[in-house]
């Protein structure tokens, strides 16, 4: 159960869209000036060094943000998640990336506020460590739960704003996370209709994964965004991640047309080879 660690695979391909994705969303609720809240239910430390023995391990990284870290004339959404990293790192370089909960934290103002859920004892130790680290009126905003983030999401439901972004993307090591996090979009949205509800998940050859997908497109009765990007032909052998997506109900009402520009172009950069491909369908409201 406690063998993932986000480290060894921060700025991959999957997090590149992800984190894009989510950047645009929290800009687009920015708009306004009343607050929200952001929930995640599958935290991870929250800051990664990309020099640290974890990441360089395997530096998923290189064939992921590394790839457009120097790309000139990017789509808008892209060019925005580059140059929002940029500002953690110092003289252009790329030694550290932000997770999902230090994104947010850059793009909230003083009146919204961050739930965060982890389990893993050493994630949850570092990402408590590196909020810590920060000033007290940032860690005003934030609360942190060491605790199951599927059976703690309902707890959260309706934030008191009304309105809110619930980041919804564990490791999916154990398949019993694609029935929970099916579940939770279904018992989120009875409680909190007007929510965005942003779910990641891997690409990887598994029932569990055509299932949700089948399943999460039939939640009709609001509109939603479904990104797949996939940078290399499924393995023969049927194990290992070939891809990932991005599923997002009440979406902006920018993000398909973002998501247009982007895509292509993450096909063209993530590649790993002839095979990549990406798909883009949604349902509007």
């Amino acid at each position: 159960m406690f063998s993932y660690r986000h480290a060894f695979h921060a700025g991959n391909h999957a997090d590149v869209l992800k984190h894009a994705v989510l950047l645009h969303i929290l800009d687009y609720y920015n708009r306004k000036d009343a607050p929200y809240w952001v929930i995640d239910t599958h935290a991870g430390a929250g800051v990664y060094d990309l020099t640290d023995a974890w990441a360089e391990k395997t530096a998923e990284f290189r064939d992921g943000i590394e790839r457009l870290w120097h790309q000139p004339a990017l789509p808008e959404l892209l060019a925005n998640y580059i140059d929002h990293v940029r500002q953690l790192n110092d003289q252009g370089g790329l030694n550290v990336y932000p997770g999902s909960p230090w994104i947010a934290l850059q793009l909230m103002r003083p009146a919204d506020r961050l739930r965060l859920f982890e389990l893993h004892p050493t994630e949850i130790t570092h990402l408590e460590e590196n909020i810590q680290m920060q000033s007290r009126d940032v860690a005003r905003q934030v609360s942190i739960f060491e605790k199951d983030g599927f059976t703690g999401l309902l707890s959260q439901l309706p934030p008191a704003p009304r309105r809110g972004i619930i980041l919804i993307d564990p490791s999916y090591e154990d398949k019993n996370d694609y029935r929970h996090t099916l579940t939770a979009v279904k018992d989120g949205l009875k409680k909190f209709a007007t929510g965005c509800f942003a779910v990641w998940y891997p690409l990887v050859r598994r029932k569990e994964v055509h299932d949700m997908q089948k399943q999460l497109e039939k939640i009709s009765d609001s509109g939603w965004v479904h990104a797949r990007l996939a940078v290399k032909k499924p393995p023969e052998n049927g194990y290992g991640l070939y891809g990932s997506a991005m599923f997002v109900v009440n979406p902006p009402y920018t993000l398909v047309a973002a998501l247009r520009e982007a895509m292509p172009v993450l096909e063209q950069q993530l590649a790993q080879d002839d095979q990549a491909q990406f798909s883009l369908t949604h349902l509007d409201k």
